[in-house]
C-alpha cells in the first residue's frame, strides 16, 4: 500500500491522502515525499483491534480495523473515498454498515472494468455476493447498467448473463431461471438485455457492454483473465486496466485493491477512487438506481 499510496500522490498533484494504519507505513511514504508534497499527506492511526477467537494473528485483526477506521473516515466527512486492499468481506460490511446501502439494494455488488477486443465490459459481481438469489442477480444488472452507463459514457449499455452455454436451459437453476427476469427488467439508461453470453464472450466483448454474474464465479473469472492478460500483453502500465474493483450499491466511493496487489495496482485503485469522486460517479449512479414501480417476479435460484 505504501508503494503505491507515494506513486499515486506523486502522479496526481490535486491529490491528498489521508493514510490509515501503523504509523511506521506512514512514516515511509511521508519520508519518501518531497517536504512540499507532505502537506498533501494526512495519517490516522487505526487501533489495533481485539483479538478474536481463532485467529491468533494480531495483524489480521490490525487490517479488519484500518478497514472499519478508513470506512468511518469517509462516512465521517474526513475522506471522500475508500482504497482497501485489506479484507473484502470486511471492507464490503463496513460500507454497508457506515456509508449505508442505496434503496433496493439488500447485497451491494464488486463491479470490475476489463479489456476486451471490442473496448472495455464491467464484470459484476466480482467477489462481494458468491452466493446471491434472482433477485440480487437482477439488482446488480441495474447496478452494472447505470455505472457503464455513467463512468464510460455508453447510451443504451448491453446487459448479459454469464452462462455454460447460449442454449435455452443450460446452467444451474439460478441461470435457468434468471434470463425471464433480466428481460422484463426496467433498465436504467435505456440499457437492454441481450441474452446468455460465455467466457470467451467476456473476452470479444461482442454480445455485452455489461456481464453479470455471481461473485464465486466472477471472482475466478476476474483473476484467470488478469493473469492471462498480464502474460500476454507488453508491459505498458499505460495499458493495464486497473486491477481494482469499485463497490456498487452503497453510499460513497469505496474501491477494492487485491491483498497481494503492487504498487501500480494500489496507484490506479487510488486514481480510480479519485476519478470517480471528481466526476461525481456514485452519486449520479445513484440516481439512475431508483425503486421500481411494479416488482420484479420471485426468483428463488440461491440462497
Amino acid at each position: 500500500m505504501v508503494d503505491g499510496a507515494l506513486r499515486a500522490c506523486q502522479a496526481d498533484p490535486a491529490l491528498q491522502l489521508l493514510l490509515v494504519g501503523p504509523v511506521e507505513a506512514s512514516d515511509a511514504i511521508l519520508h519518501a515525499l518531497d517536504p512540499a508534497d507532505r502537506a498533501r499527506v494526512r495519517v490516522l492511526t487505526a487501533p489495533a483491534g481485539l483479538r478474536r477467537p481463532g485467529t491468533p494473528e494480531p495483524d489480521v485483526n490490525r487490517v479488519e480495523s484500518g478497514v472499519r477506521t478508513a470506512v468511518l473516515a469517509v462516512a465521517q466527512g474526513h475522506a471522500d473515498a475508500v482504497v482497501s486492499a485489506g479484507n473484502t468481506g470486511a471492507t464490503v460490511s463496513s460500507a454497508a454498515l457506515a456509508l449505508g446501502r442505496w434503496s433496493g439494494v439488500r447485497r451491494p455488488a464488486l463491479a470490475a472494468v476489463l479489456p476486451t477486443a471490442a473496448g472495455r465490459i464491467v464484470l459484476l459481481d466480482v467477489g462481494a455476493s458468491v452466493d446471491p438469489d434472482g433477485n440480487t442477480l437482477a439488482m446488480h444488472a441495474r447496478l452494472g447498467a447505470a455505472y457503464a452507463a455513467v463512468a464510460h459514457d455508453l447510451a443504451a449499455p448491453r446487459i448479459g448473463l454469464l452462462t455454460i452455454g447460449t442454449e435455452r436451459g443450460k446452467g444451474d437453476r439460478l441461470r435457468r431461471s434468471a434470463p425471464g427476469v433480466l428481460a422484463a427488467l426496467d433498465l436504467p439508461a435505456g440499457a437492454r438485455y441481450t441474452g446468455l453470453v460465455e467466457g470467451n464472450d467476456v473476452v470479444t466483448g461482442a454480445k455485452a457492454d455489461v456481464v453479470v454474474t455471481d461473485g464465486f464465479t466472477g471472482n475466478v473469472l476476474l483473476k484467470g483473465l488478469e493473469t492471462a492478460y498480464a502474460l500476454t500483453r507488453p508491459p505498458n502500465p499505460g495499458e493495464v486496466p486497473p486491477r481494482a474493483a469499485i463497490l456498487l450499491g452503497v453510499g460513497g466511493t469505496v474501491v477494492v485493491c487485491h491483498g497481494a496487489a503492487s504498487g501500480d495496482d494500489i496507484a490506479a485503485g487510488i486514481a480510480l477512487a479519485a476519478g470517480l469522486h471528481r466526476r461525481a460517479a456514485v452519486p449520479a449512479i445513484a440516481d439512475l438506481i431508483q425503486p421500481q414501480p411494479a416488482a420484479q417476479d420471485d426468483l428463488r435460484g440461491g440462497s
